[in-house]
């Protein structure tokens, strides 16, 4: 078993110019909040491989793992998990521009929890739903689509409200 790591100091793998490292680690994962629902990582934890090399003056990084979330389907409100696969990846080149400095990393110290977390919301995708054909809950009525035969599951059309008052008028 990994050990948990959320901050982790290169420096301590003690690379020169052109070393290379791989890392195994357990990261803590916060849980999402998506549409003001909360979408938590099993566990609160991920096993992530950090794959460290050390460049002239900086580090190229790269962080791996899957993780999986669990919450409510976004489509019908039941239960949905959802296993998403992170492969992110950092440079650190300090020099005279910051155009490559990456905001996970302060001197040595990488903030991996940050990091993983920042990583797993690029990677989802738009929706997190209970399977690929969920049909949601109902316009009108707001019944589980997936619950109810969709041939019988109908409501009488509302008509355009706009033209309700014509309904009142008494003609002849």
């Amino acid at each position: 078993m990994p050990q948990r790591v959320d901050l982790f100091d290169l420096e301590t793998l003690q690379l020169r110019s052109g070393d290379g490292q791989r890392v195994g680690a357990e990261v803590r994962v916060d849980p999402l909040q998506l549409g003001g629902q909360r979408y938590p990582v099993a566990g609160g934890a991920v096993p992530a491989r950090l794959d460290v090399s050390r460049t002239v003056t900086g580090y190229a990084l790269r962080l791996r793992f899957d993780a999986l979330l669990e919450g409510p389907c976004m489509r019908c409100v039941g239960p949905a998990s959802l296993t998403i696969s992170v492969d992110a990846r950092e440079i650190e080149q300090p020099g005279e521009d910051d155009d490559l400095h990456s905001p996970y990393l302060d001197q040595s110290v990488l903030d991996l929890a940050d990091w993983a977390r920042d990583a797993l919301v690029l990677a989802m995708p738009a929706q997190i739903v209970c399977s690929a054909d969920c049909r949601g809950l109902c316009p009108e009525c707001g019944v589980n689509l997936n619950e109810v035969d969709p041939a019988r599951h109908r409501h009488e059309a509302a008509g355009d409200p706009r033209w309700a008052k014509l309904r009142d008028l008494k003609l002849g």
